[in-house]
C-alpha cells in the first residue's frame, strides 16, 4: 500500500478533525471488515466522556466487537491517524486485528514503532501487519494545529 491516503484513512482524518473541533486531541480511527466495509468509526472522546481510556482505537474496537458479535476481529483492519499508544496497541493485539494502518508517528507516546513496541514483546500473542505513515502529513498537521492553538 502506498503512503498516500485511501478512503478509510481519509474518513479517519475527517473524524480526527471533528474530534479536534470538539476540543479532543484530534485522533480518529476507522475499523473496516475484510470487504472494506466500515464497521465502526470514532474520534477521541477522553474529555467528553471523562474517561482516560476513551481513545479512538479503544472505542472502535469496542463498537466493532459489539456489532460483529465477537471479541476477535481477525478479519478486520484498523486505520488510525496517530501511532497507537501502548494501551491501544495491547488492545489491538488482544483483538487479533489483521492489519494496522496509522498516520503520524508518535515518538513520545507511541507503543508500536516507539516506546515499548508492544508487538515486538515476547509476551505479545498476536502481531498485526503494520503500515505507518499513511496520510501522515495531514494527520501531523491536525495535531500541530491543535496543540499550537492550545498554547
Amino acid at each position: 500500500m502506498s503512503r498516500g491516503e485511501n478512503p478509510a484513512m481519509t474518513l479517519a482524518l475527517d473524524v480526527a478533525a471533528a474530534a479536534g473541533a470538539a476540543g479532543e486531541v484530534p485522533v480518529g480511527a476507522v475499523l473496516v471488515d475484510g470487504s472494506g466495509n466500515v464497521v465502526a468509526r470514532s474520534g477521541n472522546r477522553v474529555e467528553r466522556d471523562r474517561d482516560t481510556t476513551a481513545h479512538a482505537e479503544m472505542l472502535v474496537l469496542r463498537e466493532g466487537a459489539a456489532r460483529l458479535g465477537t471479541k476477535f476481529l481477525a478479519e478486520c483492519d484498523l486505520y488510525v491517524t496517530l501511532e497507537p499508544c501502548p494501551m491501544c496497541a495491547a488492545a489491538i493485539a488482544f483483538a487479533r486485528l489483521r492489519r494496522l494502518y496509522f498516520g503520524a508517528f508518535d515518538p513520545k507516546g507511541g507503543g508500536v514503532e516507539h516506546g515499548p513496541r508492544i508487538f515486538d514483546q515476547p509476551t505479545c500473542h498476536h502481531r498485526p501487519e503494520i503500515y505507518g505513515g499513511i496520510g501522515e502529513r495531514r494527520a501531523a498537521a491536525l495535531l500541530r494545529e491543535f496543540f499550537r492553538d492550545k498554547r
